[in-house]
């Protein structure tokens, strides 16, 4: 038994006072003469049997009285060593897309937050947050519309993250017992369980998920021409359950021009292949039908008409690359370094320095300001070149220089897959490729990563940002006739000019080129169908760099304006990570706290937190023994 008010229980010495004076009582007596002696002795004898008697009885009714009292106001309870402690309750509400898959009635996230908003005590503070929301000591009755408007979040939480943030919220106050509450379906791509109880802080996690997620998504689109002019569009479709068949619909804008069937094989996966023209621009919506998930069931993209890029190809050799660079998208020139016209150099997007034995102080200074405007410089050194005049320009790029060379037949062996010019040339990493070879080349000493390496680990192509450079003469390798030479340099090409692609993904880093040069305090904003946002941009001479990271947030076809001129526009998509649907198992190796439900977690919080009062019963006890003593008083002679 505990006590409330322990220092009220100093009033149990009171029971001193009532002792003391049944014990001592100071009686001044009366003589009276009897004549009868035998007549006084029976008499003396009875009174004093019962007077003590009584004595006795009143005296512990009266220490039951006073004992009651003071032990009422003690307050007496009974409870575990938790449910003293003041608690400080953390709860993470997962809003991500998964957590809105459809159920009967509802969403799962509709029916989370109304069993929630149900079994909260209405007088409890707590802490909560989502992926993209924060609130701070709040009842529910606080909350409660906040809660019902909530959308769901694109961004989300790792269960680590989570854990961490967690902790941020709470207060100094260490003697609180502190309940981190996470509720959410718990994919795998959370991350791991993490196992963070201890004496302070307990981890519960609270599933609300009953039954499996029937759901089909479209994971991806990809363009090809085919041979009738026009444009193969295939959209790659998959579920997670046993389907035939389900209906997909192409619209352009508002306007619907398409409708196929998807029919899945039997690893559950459909590839739908819609035709459209070459030369229109579309802003495209492809839709199925399901009733899993809803954010995967839309998907956006967008063909603008196509922005040539300029490429300038300075040098003497043969015209390989005019067969790379071709129009429609690039448009390809030559010139010889007596011909070359250094003010016109801006007007270009990329410039290939084509194996010219020297590179005169002029073009040095006006190539640097051609890159430092976001110009793209290419350099192929040639079989003899000026060692001195190369290095004055190569080291202004990441502190790059050329040594002598080396006559070495040494193989091409070694691709940097994840660097931006082969990101999504292959579909794997290859082992069995033929790769090409040099017969001699310039040693690199570079602070930039190699997209393509020697056998022997020194640099064959390096670049970064817009800058790349060739080890060797293309005369002293059979670079030239590689399969790779095509991905090489259209890349190199491509990425001069970063156009928007067919389309683009929420929450990963883009970056956009839009050659349109801004009028001076001008910005260009992107207007959505209800949302619109100004992106983080940087003027260059030729073109306007847009950035895209934190924004937009919403997927959909954009129009990038500039006050009301429509320049283009661009498409982004949710991430599809969300739409594999496998599960964490809860429980497993973890010293956590797993509840089936937010209506269990909260009937086993109260009961574990139940506080018996006894205070009630010492107090009927007191008057009980009032009534005892006015009993004894009353009948008792």
């Amino acid at each position: 038994m505990q006590f409330k008010h322990p220092e009220f229980l100093w009033a149990l010495f009171l029971l001193l006072i009532p002792i003391f004076i049944h014990l001592f009582q100071l009686r001044r007596f009366k003589r009276t003469p009897f004549t009868n002696v035998k007549l006084l002795q029976q008499v003396v004898s009875k009174s004093r049997k019962s007077s003590t008697l009584k004595k006795w009885l009143l005296l512990f009714s009266r220490l039951g009285i006073l004992s009651g009292l003071v032990l009422a106001f003690a307050q007496p309870f009974s409870a575990n060593e938790n449910a003293v402690r003041e608690k400080e309750n953390v709860f993470y509400l997962d809003n991500s897309f998964s957590m809105h898959a459809r159920t009967a009635n509802a969403t799962l996230f509709q029916n989370t937050v109304q069993e929630f908003i149900q079994r909260v005590p209405e007088d409890e503070k707590f802490h909560l947050f989502t992926n993209d929301n924060t609130f701070l000591d709040v009842e529910i009755s606080d909350l409660k519309n906040d809660l019902l408007e909530m959308k769901p979040s694109a961004e989300q939480l790792t269960l680590k993250e989570v854990v961490l943030k967690a902790k941020t919220l709470y207060s100094q106050d260490n003697s609180k017992q502190r309940n981190t509450i996470i509720i959410s379906d718990f994919q795998q791509r959370l991350g791991d369980l993490p196992n963070d109880s201890n004496a302070t802080t307990n981890l519960y996690y609270i599933n609300p998920l009953k039954e499996k997620v029937e759901n089909i998504t479209i994971d991806s689109i990809y363009l090809n021409p085919n041979e009738n002019g026009s444009l193969d569009l295939t959209a790659l479709v998959s579920s997670n359950y046993s389907v035939e068949t389900t209906a997909v619909s192409l619209y352009n804008g508002n306007k619907l021009i398409a409708k196929t069937a998807a029919n899945f094989d039997t690893n559950n996966k459909a590839k739908v292949l819609f035709s459209i023209p070459s030369d229109e621009e579309i802003n495209g919506r492809i839709v199925l039908a399901d009733n899993g998930l809803t954010y995967d069931n839309e998907f956006y993209f967008n063909i603008n008409a196509p922005e040539q890029i300029k490429v300038l190809d300075i040098g003497t050799t043969p015209n390989y690359l005019k067969r790379i660079f071709i129009a429609p998208q690039f448009q390809y020139q030559k010139t010889n370094l007596n011909q070359l016209n250094y003010g016109a150099l801006e007007t270009y997007n990329l410039i290939v320095l084509n194996e010219l034995t020297e590179i005169p102080s002029g073009l040095i200074t006006a190539l640097r300001s051609f890159t430092d405007d976001g110009g793209s410089l290419a350099i192929i050194p040639a079989q003899k070149i000026d060692l001195a005049a190369y290095n004055r320009l190569l080291s202004f790029y990441l502190n790059t220089t050329f040594d002598t060379k080396i006559n070495q037949e040494v193989a091409i062996s070694n691709i940097t897959f994840e660097h931006p010019l082969y990101y999504n040339v292959f579909q794997k990493n290859v082992s069995n490729f033929q790769y090409p070879t040099v017969k001699a080349y310039y040693p690199i000493r570079t602070n930039a990563t190699a997209a393509l390496s020697l056998q022997n680990k020194a640099p064959f192509l390096i670049g970064r940002d817009n800058v790349y450079m060739f080890a060797a003469s293309l005369e002293d390798t059979n670079f030239k006739n590689s399969p790779l030479i095509v991905p090489t340099f259209y890349n190199i090409g491509a990425n001069s000019l970063k156009s928007s692609e067919l389309y683009h993904v929420i929450g990963k880093r883009t970056q956009v080129d839009v050659p349109y040069v801004l009028n001076k305090d001008n910005v260009l904003k992107l207007l959505g169908e209800d949302y619109e946002f100004i992106p983080q941009q940087r003027a260059l001479p030729k073109k306007t760099r847009l950035l895209f990271d934190d924004n937009p947030t919403k997927s959909g076809v954009y129009r990038i304006l500039d006050n009301d001129q429509v320049l283009r526009n661009i498409s982004f998509n949710y991430d599809r990570k969300e739409s594999d649907l496998s599960y964490l198992e809860l429980g497993a190796g973890t010293s956590t706290i797993v509840s089936s439900s937010i209506t269990d977690f909260f009937e086993t919080s109260q009961k574990e937190n139940t506080i018996n009062e006894f205070w009630k019963w010492f107090a009927i006890l007191a008057l009980l023994f009032v009534f005892i003593e006015t009993i004894l008083q009353r009948f008792l002679k």
